[in-house]
């Protein structure tokens, strides 16, 4: 890492995880002004409000200052009401997406700016670079494995002007075990988490059900051809592309191609039904902004999927059209469809609803 940052103020984005506190340690080791910034977010059950967490802990070991910026209300409203909301409404909600657009690089890196820092600093793995005309670049992590560019579409080139990801050039996770073991960092083989942070053991019906007072409408499961073919308790326990679960006997695999949350119902028909030609989406975002009403780009409609080519129709009012040049399977409303040239992430939207042949 350079020592561009050196005797610049420079708050980081301290969650207690390694990746966080490694990047508190090698920006101090720079030369940087270190603050640790901390979310408290919500509750948990059992939680003692007077005990240390690992953040504070760390931030003490550095030697750095620390902030711990409440944000329960603001998070409840934005993030945990619109996950309620979007399962509601049939929907498979992408609450990491909405958390870094609307807390992380919205009201957090407000609250850095407040405390006089110059940058904002967090563990992601992701890079940034800025061209010869001063726009900012946003590019896929050196170790792809752990590539996060995909949750981060909806940044500004204000925000990138901001905010530092010091990972994003690590050749592995093991590398950042190892410098922060160098650092002494308390937390340096903690395990990272997979979980949705306010979801307690990744069971989100249990959360909707019990913790978010959202309770079970229960309905019909229906074949594509029309034929009830049984019950469900609640649209929400169910996603597109779903297969296990459906208690249903039939002649071939059967899939969850449709929800209709209004009327209860989950629609479900054979693989081929998963199939769609292309997506309507909304909150549209370019990093780098676009010229012209279409652009000839890259998408992936989940995390882990490869690239696949596509054309953009902007129709304005941050809504478009995307057109595969293949038909691909499962196409998700609520989650995120996120447009890339080559590592350089270029914009995303969220998903509305999948355009089947001849839409």
């Amino acid at each position: 890492m350079s020592a561009e940052y050196k005797g610049k103020k420079v708050a980081v984005a301290m969650s207690g995880g390694v990746d966080s506190s490694t990047v508190a340690a090698l920006l101090k080791e720079q030369g940087a002004e270190v603050i640790g910034i901390n979310m408290k977010l919500f509750r948990r059950d059992g939680e003692d409000p007077q005990a240390k967490g690992d953040a504070q802990v760390v931030a003490e070991y550095l030697g750095i200052g620390f902030h711990q910026v409440h944000l329960e209300e603001e998070f409840g409203r934005l993030i945990m009401d619109d996950f309620r909301a979007q399962y509601l409404a049939g929907e498979t909600p992408n609450p990491c997406v909405r958390c870094n657009r609307y807390v992380k690089f919205g009201l957090l890196l407000d609250k850095a700016l407040e405390l006089g820092a110059d940058y904002l600093a967090t563990g992601h793995y992701v890079r940034t670079s800025k061209d010869e005309g001063g726009t900012w670049h946003l590019l896929k992590a050196a170790y792809l494995a752990k590539d996060q560019s995909y949750f981060l579409y909806t940044l500004t080139q204000r925000q990138l002007a901001r905010v530092i990801f010091p990972l994003g050039d690590m050749p592995s996770k093991d590398e950042v075990r190892r410098l922060a073991a160098g650092f002494g960092i308390p937390v340096a083989q903690k395990s990272d988490s997979q979980e949705i942070c306010f979801v307690p053991g990744d069971d989100y019906v249990a959360f909707l059900e019990k913790g978010g007072g959202l309770q079970g409408r229960s309905g019909e499961i229906v074949h594509v051809n029309g034929t009830v073919l049984g019950r469900h308790n609640g649209t929400h326990r169910y996603t597109i592309g779903q297969r296990r679960g459906l208690g249903i006997a039939w002649k071939e695999p059967l899939y969850v191609v449709a929800i209709d949350a209004a009327d209860a119902r989950v629609v479900v028909g054979e693989v081929g039904g998963l199939l769609a030609a292309g997506l309507v989406a909304c909150d549209l975002n370019w990093v780098v902004p676009v010229a012209g009403d279409a652009v000839q780009t890259t998408c992936k409609i989940r995390y882990r999927q490869q690239p696949v080519d596509c054309r953009v129709k902007l129709l304005g009012e941050g809504m478009g059209e995307v057109f595969f040049a293949e038909p691909q399977k499962s196409v998700t409303p609520g989650q995120s469809v996120v447009f890339y040239q080559g590592d350089e992430l270029v914009g995303g939207g969220r998903i509305v609803k999948a355009l089947h042949v001849g839409e």
